[in-house]
């Protein structure tokens, strides 16, 4: 296996704030990830997505291997991937506390790079948090 994984986050919500879900595709291990989250907005979902993420890959690839592995992980929120990237300040605390969560994920891999792509490229995590909008449980959380 490559050294190398690529991921595709993608986050969303109806109503912003309202039912959320999140979708993650590994392509580099070809897994599919798509669950409702609540009532959240587009940003908290777009992060919970990337957090999610990076916790399935360190249960994917063990502990013992994580920190061989260059995480790229492809994003249609360029809000939030020039965040990551310290492109733009951190004002909301529950985006500080994202920050943080994910930035102690990053120390456990080799390295872990973000990178915006338009929403036409992220097609797989966005059908993926389609699908988990349409389901029962954030069906419920519309009543």
């Amino acid at each position: 296996m490559s050294n190398k994984v690529v991921m595709f986050t993608d986050g969303g919500s109806r109503g912003n704030p309202g039912p959320a879900g999140i979708g993650v595709w590994i392509e580099t291990l070809g897994k599919k990830y798509g669950e409702c989250i609540g009532i959240a907005t587009n940003n908290v979902a777009e992060y919970a997505a990337l957090i999610f993420g990076l916790k399935k890959l360190k249960q994917l690839l063990g502990k013992d291997k994580i920190r061989q592995h260059e995480i790229e992980c492809y994003l249609d929120s360029e809000l939030v991937v020039k965040q990551l990237n310290h492109e733009y300040k951190l004002k909301e605390e529950y985006i500080q506390k994202n920050f943080i969560e994910i930035w102690n994920l990053m120390l456990d891999f080799k390295s872990v790079k973000f990178y915006h792509i338009p929403r036409e490229k992220n097609v797989i995590a966005d059908a993926l948090v389609n699908e988990a909008l349409d389901g029962e449980k954030c069906q419920k959380a519309l009543i």
